[in-house]
């Protein structure tokens, strides 16, 4: 666990809150956007992999060579 990272606790001694840095946080909510969208797309069709490289060949996405 990151050292700055820190607790903000009640008087008993119990975590109640945490301060981490913003790049942190920012950090955390990306990757829990990305894990609800894989969340939310878990029972779509897959697509094979070659339909998937012809359609971003055909986009201009990636270089097709030949």
């Amino acid at each position: 666990m990151p050292e700055s990272i820190q607790y903000i606790t009640d008087n008993r001694g119990k975590k109640t809150s945490v301060i981490l840095p913003i790049a942190e946080y920012e950090q955390l909510m990306e990757d829990l956007e990305d894990l609800a969208c894989v969340a939310e797309r878990r029972y779509e069709e897959s697509v094979p992999f070659e339909d998937v490289l012809k359609r971003l060949k055909v986009d201009g996405l990636v270089p097709d060579h030949g």
